[in-house]
């Protein structure tokens, strides 16, 4: 296009050159810069022509400040010359608030302050995943412009949270009503990017931070019940140790009952002589008496 634009000024100077008394010398310089122009505009009409549009973008075609329906798909186009191309991302793009300081898309201090059900401010990190859909980008850029992330995505994210951060008291969106309040977030944004030419792909709710006191009181509550579940383990442990202990005592007790009551005294006589027996092949030195008081018999092993 600038190619264009500069040859047609310089015929529209030629032209003027030669309808205004002129050097005989400079009549040649003047017929050869004509023909560089006319060359140049051929060119450059035929460069104009042709657009290229990049993987992952749509192009928006714009003729003197009008938007066109037809969009662009990636590849390369034939098109009027005097129409200018824009490309839009089509990609899933990211929009992040936070916090942190420079973790966002927005430097500073970015988390969403909000008032929850029990009256009490809470900040939260939000990454909203969205996307253009391509066939409605001229619409988008039509309506809204290029800077539709500080003009749709921002504001929307930021008032749907504050919205529904007062139906839930502070502790439940720390802990277990979190997922409920993304979901609920996440329907109500879709819904309104829908009517814009967007997709809401996801909506992450990175960190919750509660007021100090809040956060302290939760984490003496989590210690306290830690240390409920530690001594209740405790307890099922001796638990468990006292009844291991009584069914051995009652297994030592029938074992001696057993014995006490089945063994007679020939049966101790036998086991007796099977020891005595035993103990007389062995390598060791030894005595050993048999019989009860009134009949023993020693016996002198070497």
């Amino acid at each position: 296009m600038v190619l264009l634009v500069i040859s047609v000024i310089f015929l529209i100077l030629t032209f003027v050159a030669m309808n205004r008394p002129i050097h005989p010398n400079l009549l040649n310089t003047v017929s050869t810069v004509r023909t560089v122009s006319i060359i140049g505009i051929i060119v450059g009409i035929a460069i104009s022509c042709f657009v290229q549009v990049d993987a992952g973008y749509v192009g928006v075609q714009s003729l003197f400040g009008k938007i066109q329906e037809r969009v662009l798909y990636p590849g390369l186009h034939f098109i009027n010359p005097l129409i200018s191309v824009k490309e839009i991302d089509v990609k899933t793009m990211n929009y992040t608030m936070s916090g942190v300081h420079d973790e966002g898309n927005k430097s500073g201090d970015d988390g969403i302050r909000a008032l929850t059900k029990d009256g009490l401010e809470v900040i939260i990190d939000v990454t909203v995943l969205y996307r253009v859909v391509p066939e409605n980008a001229p619409k988008l850029i039509n309506e809204i412009g290029r800077d539709y992330e500080d003009k749709v995505i921002r504001p929307i994210a930021r008032t749907k949270i504050r919205d529904f951060c007062v139906y839930y008291d502070a502790v439940e969106l720390y802990s277990q009503k979190r997922d409920e309040f993304q979901l609920k977030i996440s329907k109500s944004i879709e819904a309104d990017f829908q009517g814009r030419g967007l997709i809401l792909d996801q909506l992450l709710v990175r960190n919750i931070a509660l007021p100090a006191m809040v956060k302290g009181a939760i984490e003496e509550k989590i210690k306290a019940e830690q240390e409920a579940q530690k001594m209740q383990f405790v307890l099922q442990k001796e638990k468990q140790e006292a009844e291991r202990k009584r069914v051995e005592a009652q297994g030592i007790a029938d074992y001696q009952k057993i014995i006490n009551t089945g063994l007679t005294k020939e049966q101790l006589q036998y086991e007796m002589i099977k020891a005595y027996k035993e103990l007389s092949v062995s390598a060791n030195s030894k005595v050993i008496v048999m019989g009860d008081k009134n009949s023993q018999v020693l016996i002198n092993s070497n």
